[in-house]
């Protein structure tokens, strides 16, 4: 017995990562299925080779409304019901202050990322909307620890998931009493998060960073360098109705004890 058993979940940017983890979590807690949003039609392809027919996966951008409810329709058909959306697809701004950044790259690389990490969220959630109600389901976003402390990215990320909080608390209040929204802030993790076509980081990947294993040792009290899948049980409890039936507009931080320092990773 696992804790989602005969559960649906959407999850957005599965392809790799905490959203791969997330797919093979959930299934194994017992999930019947698992429908996806992704944008890269490479690792799209490989989901469906992997894990076949316990997943529907969608090709496209979180950023349209189109997409979104593409996936949504796919995963109801294939399912015939959807209990736990996950915004989770996000990109990253690779610790470019304001000082380094012209103020048209701002405009650029601001509406490029807040594309991805807010609106695709919110379009996702919008979505899924008639489907958990149905089912008085549950929404998860992925937040970060910049989202609560400085040096987590930089101006234009830390905003983002500054405003996803913002969303957790308002569609929390929104949607009740029928739909739970919470949040997992995640601290860092060795995976594939890409940059900004804006900033000519597009191509830059978190796991490309020099030793990022052993910075993220020395900066968390845990002294642990995480990997995707050591996220994966706040979602779950999150996700399952029994264990977490009075939790809405709640927010797991799950960083390694950074808050307790006072975080800033620029000291």
């Amino acid at each position: 017995m696992g804790w989602l058993d005969g559960q649906v979940a959407l999850v957005t940017g599965a392809g790799s990562g905490l959203g791969r983890a997330l797919v093979v979590r959930f299934l194994d807690e017992g999930a019947k299925g698992i429908g996806v949003l992704e944008y890269d039609a490479t690792k799209a392809q490989q989901l469906k080779d992997d894990f076949g027919d316990k997943v529907a996966v969608t090709q496209g951008d979180v950023g349209s409304a189109a997409d979104n409810q593409k996936a949504v329709d796919a995963t109801l058909a294939a399912f015939g019901q959807l209990d736990t959306f996950i915004g989770n697809a996000g990109v990253f701004d690779y610790f470019q202050s304001i000082k380094d950044l012209s103020a048209e790259t701002i405009s650029a690389a601001f509406d490029e990322l807040f594309a991805v990490n807010v609106k695709g969220y919110l379009l996702g959630a919008k979505a899924a909307l008639a489907a958990l109600t149905e089912s008085r389901g549950s929404i998860i976003f992925t937040l970060s620890n910049a989202a609560f402390y400085p040096s987590g990215g930089g101006p234009i990320y830390t905003a983002s998931k500054h405003a996803v909080v913002g969303l957790v608390k308002q569609l929390a209040n929104e949607l009740a009493p029928e739909i739970r929204v919470n949040g997992v802030a995640p601290g860092g993790m060795k995976s594939e998060l890409g940059g900004l076509k804006a900033t000519g980081t597009k191509e830059q990947k978190l796991n490309q960073l020099p030793d990022f294993e052993g910075m993220m040792k020395n900066l968390t009290p845990l002294k642990i360098a995480t990997t995707p899948e050591d996220f994966c049980g706040p979602y779950v409890l999150l996700a399952c109705r029994e264990n977490a039936a009075p939790m809405t507009g709640v927010i797991i931080n799950s960083d390694g004890g950074l808050g307790i320092i006072g975080f800033n990773a620029g000291e």
